[in-house]
């Protein structure tokens, strides 16, 4: 059975169809779907759905632009959110602490150097350290997102000794990757766009086969360009994992569930 590690079905797109989307899933071959949140209002969202569906496991987190949202928005630097409360980190660190027992994950956050301004990298570090000290304390994997600040990232987690991560969308060169790799405890979720996707392509065939996980990341980065993306499509991802191991699909699905009992335990 596959589990999709990593998707946002709070999002608009795919709440309005929450119901074919997860009977989708199931038909696929998902056991479980990893919905992570984002931010206060987000995190909610993502309880009320695990509490109305069977298939969806909550992780609950900050996204790394939220986490310094409010400080952004002081220093007029321009940002394209949705509309909503713009509130302190320490509330969604709170909220998380509160949460953390009935979560797979904590997640989703990290680092992100793209669209946060480096004058702001020490305040989004402080945040993340906060969430990852959450995560430590309960004995909760995290999932990181890591957009251009892979590198530091990786010193964090050396310096912090995490192992149990999930490096969701991995963008940094395959070279660190591999070096990440060699780290206890760190494993990568390729998207499903991973056939059109070169970089991912080589992730799939340089990696580990053991550190190796599925997500949509949906309703993003899906096998067709500019079409809605669904956890359903990691199963595509699973066969084309076979297609470059030299394996048949069962294997490739029976290692991809292996992995993923690893880092989070039976889900």
């Amino acid at each position: 059975m596959l589990t999709d590690v990593h998707t946002h079905l709070t999002d608009p797109r795919l709440a309005a169809m929450e119901g074919e989307v997860l009977a989708r899933a199931a038909a696929a071959g998902l056991s479980a779907v990893i919905s992570n949140g984002l931010n206060v209002a987000d995190n909610a969202a993502v309880r009320a759905l695990a509490a109305r569906h069977p298939l969806v496991r909550p992780a609950y987190g900050l996204y790394p632009v939220d986490a310094v949202l409010p400080e952004m928005i002081a220093a007029g630097v321009e940002y394209k959110r949705d509309d909503g409360p713009v509130l302190p980190a320490e509330e969604a660190v709170a909220q998380v602490r509160a949460l953390i027992d009935e979560a797979v994950a904590v997640g989703e956050i990290g680092l992100d150097g793209y669209w946060v301004p480096e004058l702001l990298w020490g305040r989004q570090e402080e945040v993340l350290r906060q969430l990852l000290a959450v995560a430590v304390a309960a004995d909760k994997p995290v999932i990181l997102h890591t957009r251009k600040r892979e590198r530091r990232m990786m010193e964090i987690v050396e310096e912090q000794r995490l192992t149990r991560v999930c490096w969701h969308c991995f963008g940094g060169k395959v070279k660190l990757a591999m070096k990440i790799a060699e780290l206890e405890g760190q494993y990568f979720s390729i998207p499903a766009n991973a056939r059109r996707s070169e970089s991912f392509t080589r992730l799939l065939e340089k990696l580990p086969r053991d550190k190796v996980l599925l997500e949509t990341d949906a309703p993003y980065l899906g096998p067709v360009p500019g079409a809605l993306n669904e956890p359903a499509n990691i199963a595509g991802t699973a066969d084309y994992a076979a297609t470059l191991w030299g394996c048949s699909p069962g294997e490739a699905r029976e290692q991809l569930a292996a992995n993923t009992r690893a880092l989070f335990g039976e889900l």
